[in-house]
């Protein structure tokens, strides 16, 4: 081991055994490079330091390596195994003093493991490193959006989906840890400014998930965050949100939902770039599959090219389904080739299939008459005097109580908070002065 890389050593030792945590955190980026150049030897300096007692030390090497990937080439498993056991020994109290440089590592972790096509071993770990980091539940940080990343790539979402279930409340930024543990350093210039494509990817890849799980108001939602976040510019991330937007947005509403007045960029860049969807959008209004599915066979090649192809099939089926639930409101009775004929499916025993599973889905009341083929509507058995229905609008209460007091907490915040008191009095002094405009006793020439 070089001179230089003992030093690194005998620093991280000394000032780790003195508790100089803020020092150490300090001066440790200055020695990223020196362990990007070093990576042939950098597993010597990990069996000269432990993981709980030199937590800092041992990330920075961890930094190190995952920069070095590339040069490096690494046997995978063995980045994986680093990782999972520095996040499962790792002291916190010492992480809480990198927090930047520790979501730095998650990122290039994820970087790497989708580079060699091993997500799924990548997805506990991820898990793992956000309960480690996080301080509430309702917290968002960086992380969450390669937690999301990796189980897209994996196609295995049981362990993200209680994540991203839970409403977030807070948020962990890059920006403000650094302001926190006033770091100035330059690295953490370019991953403060990333804050916001984190931010834009958590909802973005959230919205990918319940879609793909067809839990479309979810997916609505998720999208709409996305679209919504107040920004001066267009990101690309939040233009392919758009296209998904509208698209299920259909799935869900039969149009185009509610989008607030002050969403400029939606309007000014998005809805240009978005032609072909609006498109679909429009013929979806008229109600006929047959339009719908030339419309989808014109624009094959653009949807393909935006991974949209599956959802614009959906869209197509959701119509299918629409065209059948605005057939119970008119008719009591129907025979399937009738029901094949208004919605434009191609036989009665395709029109079977679409009714059957609406009514497992509950999306419609009817029953079918095996030997003469007719359908028979009925309305909504629900009665709501069920203890199960009470027990559910008892859990919509609390939930919506516990919304209300967190409300009151956030406002509260905002009112105490010193730069929106500083703010709110230099707008009253401001219209004070429109209020009482100046009086001049003499000539205003003189």
């Amino acid at each position: 081991m070089g001179s230089a890389l003992e030093n690194y050593v005998n620093q991280v030792r000394t000032l780790s055994a003195a508790g100089s945590y803020r020092e150490l955190a300090d001066e440790l980026p200055e020695s990223l490079s020196l362990l990007v150049r070093n990576w042939s030897i950098l597993d010597n300096v990990l069996e000269t330091l432990d993981m709980q007692q030199h937590t800092l030390g041992v990330l920075y090497v961890l930094l190190g390596k995952l920069h070095s990937a590339a040069t490096a080439n690494p046997e995978p498993m063995q980045i994986i195994e680093l990782m999972r056991e520095f996040v499962q020994r790792s002291n916190l109290d010492q992480l809480r003093y990198a927090v930047c440089p520790f979501y730095e590592t998650c990122h290039l972790f994820t970087d790497f493991l989708v580079q060699h096509n091993l997500s799924i071993l990548g997805i506990k770990v991820l898990s793992l490193a956000i309960d480690h980091i996080r301080q509430m539940e309702t917290q968002l940080t960086p992380i969450h959006a390669d937690l999301c990343q990796l189980s897209l790539k994996a196609k295995n979402f049981n362990l993200i989906l209680p994540y991203l279930d839970t409403d977030i409340t807070d948020i962990s930024t890059v920006a403000a840890e650094c302001k926190n543990q006033q770091q100035q350093q330059p690295q953490h210039t370019l991953d403060a400014n990333n804050d916001a494509k984190y931010f834009l990817l958590y909802y973005y890849y959230g919205g990918m998930i319940y879609t793909a799980i067809k839990n479309y108001e979810r997916a609505l939602y998720f999208f709409e965050v996305c679209i919504t976040t107040p920004a001066m510019a267009m990101s690309h991330i939040m233009l392919e949100a758009y296209k998904k937007f509208l698209m299920v947005s259909l799935i869900v509403e039969g149009k185009i939902a509610y989008i607030p007045k002050n969403s400029q960029v939606i309007a000014r860049f998005m809805k240009p770039l978005a032609s072909h969807y609006h498109d679909l959008v429009n013929v979806y209004g008229n109600s006929s599959s047959e339009e719908l599915r030339i419309i989808i066979l014109k624009y094959s090649e653009a949807f393909t090219r935006d991974n949209n192809m599956g959802l614009a099939k959906q869209v197509a089926t959701s119509l299918y389904k629409r065209n059948i639930q605005r057939l119970t409101k008119t008719f009591l009775t129907l025979s399937l080739s009738d029901v094949a004929s208004r919605v434009q499916l191609p036989s009665a025993a395709e029109a079977e299939r679409y009714i059957l599973n609406m009514i497992k889905s509950g999306e419609i009341f009817a029953s079918i008459n095996q030997k003469d083929g007719m359908v028979l509507f009925k309305d909504d058995p629900e009665q709501y005097n069920l203890p199960d229905m009470f027990l559910n609008v008892q859990t919509n209460i609390t939930q919506v109580l516990d919304l209300v007091k967190q409300i009151n907490k956030m406002e509260e915040e905002i009112i105490l908070n010193p730069m929106y008191v500083k703010k709110s009095l230099g707008s009253q002094d401001d219209d004070l002065a429109s209020q009482h405009p100046k009086t001049y006793s003499g000539d205003p020439t003189d």
